[in-house]
């Protein structure tokens, strides 16, 4: 990991913890978001457009998990 997937790293961990009391469906979601925003800066080496779009997809794939139970 390097110095600018840091960031997203803590940002994601912050949102997860602060979920904790929410509903099973907006909890996954906001997990969903956290990743995928994380895996998104990854995957683009840390561009702010590639997290925002890895966010919406993840939020998206974490509110349909809840659905399908």
């Amino acid at each position: 990991m390097n110095r600018t997937t840091i960031p997203y790293a803590f940002a994601a961990l912050i949102i997860a913890v602060a979920s904790t009391g929410c509903s099973s469906m907006s909890r996954n979601t906001v997990t969903g978001a956290g990743i995928g925003g994380v895996a998104g800066a990854v995957m683009t080496g840390g561009s702010p457009t590639g997290a925002a779009v890895g966010a919406v997809v993840g939020g998206v794939i974490g509110n349909e998990i809840d659905k399908k139970k």
